[in-house]
């Protein structure tokens, strides 16, 4: 046995560790969070409990199943977490209130410890005509910029923070701003971005046509083909992103796609998931099953790796029935279909001490074979518990028997299948396994190669500093204690950044014959790599059947977590704010003491007075003449009242907004959208002028706010006492009445006047000939 890195018992104690408020430290040893696992995810076996808890254990033991970090962190800790690590979110409808919703319902998952997939297609492009309010739509990028700030308020389950996807159709008016918004440093941190690309866009652009943008059926634009494809390419080669789906690929050989469609995938591209689908997610740590490593007879145990697998299945079946789920709609989501995705780890580390090179003939057969051998054992396993507690509710044999991936199963297995039909709908996926493979002493990710036998690895402390922590690979651990220090690593130990891209691709393309879900896999490329070489890489990935792709060329936009000992590492600039509280990337900490100002307001729905604080940051720079120069910009805002009907959307309001705050940047959108709110029991005149909503009264304070501080980034000056008084003055003058006419659709005030056969708004100058 190789002893535990310290890496290894570092990402235990800070993630994995069962500590609770009250009792303090409860898993002592790791070997005591796999007893809690296992006996957590044995409960519902009723009467044969004890036995599977003794099976499940004994699957985790050195760790050969490792479950996903939800499942260690969580099962058997009474906590209101999911165990589930990703969802894809329900359709977003085209409207305020159901854009709204689901943000909403994505603050709720991430809450609960859940990643996030969102399609944004379905917001009208930038620019679009909203008929209800006579304005211009500000397109899915700007919604996405609110999601971004709620996935950095909410701190997810622990101490990891929510993750996302945000993918667009490459058809839509705004495809192109999508793919650009990476190369904004501080813009879109918690989102991973992918293209839907189509297999009509591939063939457009083989033919070098035309692609015209649409949204709703209405043709925005056309452009070339092969100008959206380079688009696409040259972003990704020089930020690392947008990440490219093959989505119709994904629809057509998905097991159910008689019953549903799929637009959307979970953070890390591995699951493709329809509306608010859910999956669990396992591996089998394949480096703990070969047999006499680095020898001439060394190979998987096949009859091991098998009884792992039907464990392993076993055990994520049962945490579908333990697991807590955010939304209703998931959870009938999971138990309607009992999705799972069991995959592989330790890839890279078995072929080494298989004396296999990486991206070799031998290394596709083998994983052709090991991969194989995993899937059929998986479905095998899913159809004999469908005999023992009965199949997934939507399955039907007629259409599930046609898909794909079962045909391509052994015949005694498909035979089993059409006997009992099956347990879960889709049963395998490979996920990138960063974490877990650490914790596994830094097995070798995923499908992935080794990234390096001995590497600096940035650690995160639990009071935000970072360590770097030499590591080593886990064969390459082996080896010396089987060899020594002094002796030579033979051919077949290559790194990551030693391999063609194309032996990259290859590997992927050999995996994913056996994954009916897909695969999170990172193709690494040289910085000097040339563009058209680069582009070739892609096609390449679609020729040969896989379902995406994704590279990384080092830059100096995306930054590092790994660096070699003789590379330095490459580092992202730092950009923001350098006044009290900075951190990298201009998010902020809060100071102990912060300026602000309390508004008071009322409304007629609600018998008291409303409160509303915004505390603002004071920061200093120095100017090119060496004048040290103090400015002041709004860091976070509070509402309290003793009407408490209202506290949780006024709490995520407030989160929400505080978040926007932090980022940095031109905030006064925040008051302008706030402001375009109409409340459907209708507004109410406040000093004169006529309000839409609570909401458009507090983006009014908002906006008073900004104005008393001359907006943001601009030099500290506070206005007198007097004009700070009356900018906080919003008492109702005349309650629940209707405005006297028309109102504007600009400044929303009910002074529309036809003029010159013109609708002209005598306040704010605005017309519009009818």
């Amino acid at each position: 046995m190789i002893a535990l890195q310290k890496i290894s018992t570092d990402i235990w104690d800070m993630k994995y560790r069962f500590k609770s408020g009250k009792e303090g430290v409860v898993d002592a040893t790791i070997e005591d969070s796999w007893d809690r696992i296992a006996k957590a995810l044995s409960r519902c076996e009723g009467k044969k409990a004890a036995h599977w808890k003794r099976e499940f254990r004994s699957a985790l033991q050195d760790f050969r199943f490792l479950p996903a970090g939800r499942i260690i962190s969580g099962a058997g800790t009474g906590r209101n977490v999911t165990l589930f690590n990703c969802f894809v979110m329900g359709t977003i409808p085209d409207s305020l209130p159901g854009i709204f919703d689901m943000l909403r319902e994505a603050a709720l998952t991430m809450q609960q410890g859940g990643g996030i997939g969102y399609d944004f297609s379905t917001i009208r492009p930038k620019g679009d005509h909203v008929a209800g309010v006579d304005a211009d739509a500000s397109g899915p990028l700007s919604f996405m910029d609110v999601w971004d700030a709620m996935c950095r308020t909410i701190m997810s389950a622990g101490s990891r923070r929510g993750a996302m996807m945000g993918v667009m159709r490459d058809h839509h008016p705004d495809i192109l701003a999508f793919i650009e918004a990476k190369r904004d440093q501080a813009r879109l941190r918690n989102f991973n971005l992918s293209v839907l690309v189509s297999d009509a866009l591939i063939e457009a652009v083989d033919q070098d046509a035309d692609w015209p943008l649409h949204f709703n059926g209405k043709r925005h634009s056309t452009l070339r083909a092969r100008e959206l494809w380079d688009a696409i390419m040259q972003a990704t080669y020089d930020c690392a992103e947008p990440g490219v789906i093959f989505i119709d690929r994904i629809n057509q050989s998905n097991n159910l796609s008689w019953l549903e469609t799929i637009a959307a995938t979970n953070p890390c591209g591995e699951q493709p998931l329809p509306p608010y689908g859910a999956c669990l997610l396992g591996s089998v740590n394949l480096s703990r099953f070969v047999a006499d490593p680095f020898t001439d007879t060394a190979d998987i145990d096949p009859e091991a790796l098998k009884a792992c697998v039907a464990t392993a299945v076993r055990m994520m079946d049962n945490v579908v029935d333990v697991s807590n789920f955010p939304l209703e709609k998931q959870r009938e989501e999971a138990f309607n279909k009992r999705r799972l995705g069991l995959g592989v780890t330790g890839l890279g580390d078995a072929l080494i001490m298989c004396g296999i090179r990486y991206g070799s003939d031998e290394a596709v057969a083998a994983v052709d074979r090991w991969l194989g051998l995993i899937a059929n054992e998986a479905y095998r396993t899913s159809a004999l518990l469908a005999a023992e507690k009965g199949a997934f509710p939507l399955y039907e044999a007629e259409h599930y028997l046609k898909a794909p991936m079962v045909q391509a199963l052994d015949a005694d297995v498909r035979a089993l299948i059409a006997e009992h039909g099956i347990r879960n709908s889709h049963l395998t996926s490979i996920a990138p396994t960063g974490t877990i493979s650490l914790f596994a002493n830094n097995t070798s990710g995923g499908v992935e190669p080794v990234f390096g036998y001995v590497f600096n690895r940035k650690v995160l402390q639990p009071d935000g500093s970072r360590v770097e922590e030499e590591v080593r690979d886990f064969a390459y651990l082996n080896y010396r204690a089987l060899f020594g220090d002094d002796a030579a690593l033979p051919d077949y130990f290559v790194e990551a950044d030693g391999l063609t891209p194309r032996e990259h691709v290859v590997m992927q393309a050999a995996a994913q014959k056996w994954v009916d879900s897909s695969i999170s896999k990172t193709i690494n490329l040289p910085r000097d790599i040339d563009f058209e070489a680069f582009k070739s890489v892609y096609r390449l990935a679609y020729d040969l059947g896989c379902k995406g792709c994704t590279t990384y060329r080092p830059n100096d936009i995306t930054g590092s977590v790994l660096s070699k000992p003789d590379a330095p590492a490459v580092t992202a600039p730092v950009s923001g704010a350098t006044g009290a509280g900075a951190t990298p990337a201009g998010f902020m900490n809060r100071p102990e003491e912060l300026p602000g100002q309390t508004y008071k307001i009322r409304w007629p729905q609600s018998e008291h007075a409303i409160y509303v604080t915004l505390n603002d940051i004071l920061e200093t720079r120095e100017s090119e003449d060496g004048e040290t120069i103090t400015t002041r910009r709004p860091f976070e805002i509070f509402i309290n009242s003793k009407n408490m009907d209202h506290y949780a959307w006024t709490l995520a309001l407030t989160r929400m907004i505080s978040a926007v705050f932090r980022r940095g940047g031109d905030v006064r959108f925040v008051a302008e959208e706030l402001g375009a709110v109409f409340d459907p029991q209708g507004g109410a005149f406040v000093n004169g002028r006529y309000e839409p909503s609570l909401l458009a009264v507090i983006g009014g304070v908002i906006e008073r706010h900004l104005n008393m501080i001359e907006g943001v980034g601009a030099p500290v000056t506070i206005l007198p006492e007097a004009q700070r008084a009356a900018a906080g003055q919003a008492e109702v003058e005349a309650v629940g009445t209707r405005p006297p006419g028309p109102l504007c659709p600009k400044c929303h005030q009910p002074t529309i006047r036809k003029l010159e056969g013109c609708n002209t708004c005598t306040s704010c100058g605005y017309s519009k000939c009818s």
